[in-house]
């Protein structure tokens, strides 16, 4: 009898401890550092509460510029990213801060201006081109100035034009896509935005696409976990389940099937990925 008690209570100590540590697990914060145009854009707020029901866990949403958010993540603050800075993105796995990336989604840049056009780049097919004749003619040029994914591809088409932008015509925000594009507005400047935001942003805006089209202008985003390996304290199980659920069919549906006023702000490719 003692033998069937003793028994009894172990196995009952056995199936607490199991239940324990499953619920250690249930109801945890998932930390994710993305970019404002995600944020912004409302994406999030479509695909993440499915995968919060599915796995009882709560995303911490930290949005920010790509650079920051690779920063952040650098410094084991976050447990994945989601961000569009495709060279920065493989530094950071090749470092050994991150692993597993994967594609999501893509869309492209877009050079918008006023009606006006002052320095007439309406219709050029190329963005480093027209950004020299910004330049040129000392037009107002609105940049984030903040290493968001914006800023570095904005950069990196200054140096494929061969230019070095500074002056008072040249505004460096400091800020969120969204605020940024407001502040372009009302200076009547140029500036470099991401499709999604312009598309969700464009019925509050006088700014109008002048070059969009180039290769150079195309806008990937990846997601990666955070390593374990730098970083033990990270959850690294759940941030593969969230780079699981938004490389999945299901959530690639969601993202091709969101949309403002008729446009498709994001094109899922995790099928499809970017070499």
């Amino acid at each position: 009898m003692n033998g069937k008690r003793k028994m009894t209570g172990t196995l009952l100590t056995g199936i607490a401890a199991l239940l324990a540590a499953v619920q250690a697990h249930a109801g945890e914060t998932l930390r994710l550092a993305t970019t404002t145009s995600t944020y912004e854009t409302g994406l999030l707020d479509r695909v993440l509460p499915p995968f919060e029901k599915k796995h009882n866990v709560k995303i911490h949403v930290i949005s920010v510029g790509t650079g920051k958010a690779v920063k952040i993540a650098e410094n084991g603050d976050v447990d994945v990213i989601l961000v569009h800075a495709r060279a920065a993105e493989d530094k950071f796995v090749a470092d050994g801060c991150g692993v597993n990336r994967r594609d999501v989604m893509y869309n492209d840049f877009l050079l918008l201006g006023p009606a006006g056009d002052p320095a007439g780049i309406d219709g050029l097919k190329k963005a480093a081109e027209a950004l020299g004749r910004i330049m040129d003619k000392r037009a107002p040029f609105v940049s984030r100035g903040d290493e968001s994914g914006t800023h570095i591809k904005e950069k990196s088409l200054w140096a494929k034009a061969d230019r070095k932008p500074s002056g008072g015509w040249y505004i460096e925000a400091g800020q969120g896509m969204s605020a940024t594009l407001r502040m372009a507005d009302e200076k009547n400047a140029y500036v470099l935005a991401d499709r999604a935001t312009f598309i969700f942003q464009r019925d509050k805006l006088r700014l109008k696409p002048m070059v969009e089209g180039d290769p150079d202008l195309f806008n990937p985003y990846g997601i990666i976990a955070v390593s374990p390996y730098r970083h033990p304290h990270v959850k690294y199980e759940p941030a593969m389940a969230l780079v699981a659920w938004m490389t999945s069919p299901a959530c690639q549906e969601l993202i091709a099937a969101y949309r403002k006023e008729g446009g498709q702000l994001y094109f899922p490719n995790a099928a499809n990925p970017v070499e």
